[in-house]
């Protein structure tokens, strides 16, 4: 399928599948409310709050937005009865019916009867005479307290407690702010308000372990030798609950619990826990101007495509998203898919949200631009639909707002802890006259790091080069970094060529020490990868570098860009990998968990072919992708490297 086809399928057909109402809502919250009174507002408990809002545990906010999770709401029992206190004379007109008397009077039809008994043979008529019986409604609310008083019992601790009411320690801490670190006998404590029959049995024959922060089904199998299965066997609220940090769970005996460690984070694969029951229903926002291109003939079109920046870019995405919503729906998810196409303009944006329903939208991807985007952001912030951004990093970061792309600082801090962790002798920052700024900034993370800044004519002007000389007098012998920061490849290629000259192994006749050099860089750019560069150079000085995606290797007969190519005949490239990452994480979320809000905890790491992705929350807002890659060059390969 080339551009033009793709081009013309969008004019013809814009969505898919199906979708459920989302249950899930939002309260903005006002000054002066508290966790306890909006959980009563709602009818759900102060843990049912800080289950999907994990952040307000360190105190609430004015204007911050909850999610509600309705579908948690235990509502009071209201019991309605009637008591008669007298009659109303009503004297029939014509074509009035018992429905319509029903309705006037506000009773039922049958109360109209009991009172008339003769309806019950006779059908009404114009004229007759009739006790309309007049009702006091009485509602009885049983309310139904969401915690209750324990007594702690002798060698009762928090864990054990917790577990026997099915809730965290953080959970218990949280219903008692005053608890002290160790319980006393007879000290008086809130716990959820369960039934004796619903309340967990301790039992000494087993161990009881305490789930770590990121634990998942898979690291306790490692950890424990226990399938999932037998871990809901042994704890049957599991399979409603899910594993949450702080929960106990019921093992079978072992005396080495105690000792185990948390691992290392590793990444989740939603497909793994999707769930089918609901059908998903996501936005596709993109600058396509369809408007622009010119239909009066296929070459006019192919012109039009090839002409429009904006066009192209949103092509390439929107053809990783149509694979990606391919492979979904072949996983059995029913998806409904509106793609709008935003015209690069904040008036198109307007009009899309003011014509169109957005209620039943569980996330939005895009818009591309910044503006438009936040535009989209803000209109739907109020209704609480996450709204996903594919590129942007100077995004306003409302409380729906997933930033997709890292941010640059992220990137130099990714590198900058990599130097950092190993004993690096010297340490050399190589910059051009407009990244100062930035070699200012490494000097102050290496204090003791030479600087060497491009050479200039004689009008102060850069002329992007390094001599032999500037390096070489202020390297060391043993481990040299060298970070560069430029954008210009000829000075990538004047420093790279000169680097890769000075490395050299220890000579002990001459009593020459071994030179090693690896070099860095805080922002991979184009001018690192033109063409005047030498790769062989590269992979010589091991160059490492941070970066927001890795490059899929075609050796690893993946099965998207095999899909990929035999779709369009063409190969993907970034930023279709990138529409296919990001849909296929965006959705899998939506179905994995109660929610994309929700997913940030179930799934704390994920990825994909080229992409990754580890939301976190902003304290003042939305959400922010906090991990980056570690890529190096290797035997003329690009690599990750694994910390």
């Amino acid at each position: 399928m080339n551009r033009f086809l793709l081009v013309l399928a969008l004019i013809l057909v814009f969505s898919f599948n199906t979708i459920q109402a989302q249950n899930f809502s939002s309260h903005q919250v006002k000054q002066g409310e508290t966790i306890e009174g909006i959980s009563k507002l709602y009818y759900l408990t102060p843990l049912d709050i800080y289950e999907y809002n994990p952040d307000t545990k360190n105190g609430l906010k004015p204007n911050t937005v909850l999610i509600i999770p309705i579908l948690k709401a235990n509502k009071p029992k209201v019991t309605v009865t009637k008591e008669l206190k007298g009659f109303k004379p009503h004297k029939t007109k014509k074509r009035q019916t018992l429905y319509s008397l029903s309705k006037l009077y506000n009773v039922s039809e049958e109360d109209i009867k009991k009172y008339n008994k003769f309806l019950y043979s006779n059908p009404l008529r114009k004229g007759d005479k009739l006790q309309i019986p007049i009702f006091e409604i009485i509602e009885v609310v049983e309310e139904v307290k969401s915690t209750t008083e324990y007594t702690v019992q002798p060698k009762e601790g928090k864990w054990r407690i917790a577990y026997k009411y099915g809730i965290t320690v953080q959970e218990l801490e949280f219903l008692n702010p005053e608890m002290a670190d160790v319980l006393k006998e007879g000290e008086v404590i809130n716990v959820p308000n369960l039934e004796a029959e619903n309340q967990n049995k301790f039992d000494e024959k087993y161990s009881y372990y305490k789930v770590l922060p990121k634990e998942g089904f898979y690291r306790l199998k490692l950890k424990l030798g226990l399938e999932q299965s037998e871990l809901e066997t042994l704890n049957p609220d599991l399979k409603e609950t899910g594993l949450k940090s702080g929960m106990i769970l019921k093992i079978p005996f072992s005396e080495e619990i105690a000792g185990l460690s948390e691992e290392n984070l590793k990444s989740v694969n939603l497909i793994d826990s999707i769930s089918l029951d609901n059908s998903k229903h996501i936005a596709v926002m993109l600058p396509f101007r369809l408007n622009r291109v010119d239909f009066d003939s296929i070459s006019d079109a192919k012109r039009s495509i090839k002409n429009d920046p904006y066009l192209n870019a949103s092509l390439d995405f929107y053809s990783g998203v149509l694979v990606a919503i391919d492979s979904l729906k072949k996983l059995g998810i029913s998806l409904k898919v509106d793609v709008y196409d935003t015209r690069y303009q904040v008036s198109e944006v307007s009009d899309i949200l003011n014509t169109n329903s957005f209620e039943e939208v569980d996330a939005v991807i895009g818009p591309l631009t910044t503006s438009c985007f936040d535009k989209v952001a803000s209109e739907l912030r109020m209704k609480n639909v996450p709204v996903v951004s594919p590129i942007g990093t100077k995004l306003e970061l409302h409380e729906n707002v997933f930033q997709s792309r890292p941010s640059n600082d992220l990137l130099k801090e990714k590198i900058v802890n990599f130097v950092k962790a190993d004993s690096i002798s010297n340490i050399l920052i190589v910059s051009d006259t407009e990244n100062v700024k930035v070699s200012d900034e490494i000097k102050k993370e290496f204090n003791l790091a030479s600087q060497v800044k491009s050479r200039k004519n004689k009008d102060g002007e850069d002329e992007f080069f390094v001599t032999k000389d500037d390096i070489e007098k202020v390297l060391k012998p043993g481990k040299n970094v060298v970070f560069l920061e430029t954008q210009d490849a000829g000075f990538v290629s004047n420093v790279t060529s000169i680097l890769a000259s000075l490395i050299r192994e220890e000579d002990k006749e001459l009593k020459q020490e071994a030179i090693e050099i690896t070099l860095v860089t805080t922002q991979i750019n184009g001018a690192f990868q033109g063409d005047q560069i030498n790769n062989t150079h590269l992979s010589i000085l091991n160059f490492h570098f941070p970066a927001v995606s890795k490059e899929y290797s075609e050796l690893d007969n993946n099965s998207f860009v095999k899909k990929y190519t035999k779709l369009y005949n063409i190969t993907p490239n970034k930023r279709a990998v990138k529409g296919f990452d990001l849909t296929m994480d965006t959705v899998l979320r939506l179905v994995s968990s109660n929610g994309i809000y929700m997913s940030v905890n179930n799934a704390p790491l994920t990825e994909y072919v080229e992409n990754k992705f580890a939301y976190k929350k902003n304290l003042a807002g939305g959400y922010y992708n906090n991990t980056v890659y570690l890529l190096k060059y290797e035997d003329l390969s690009i690599v990750e490297v694994k910390q």
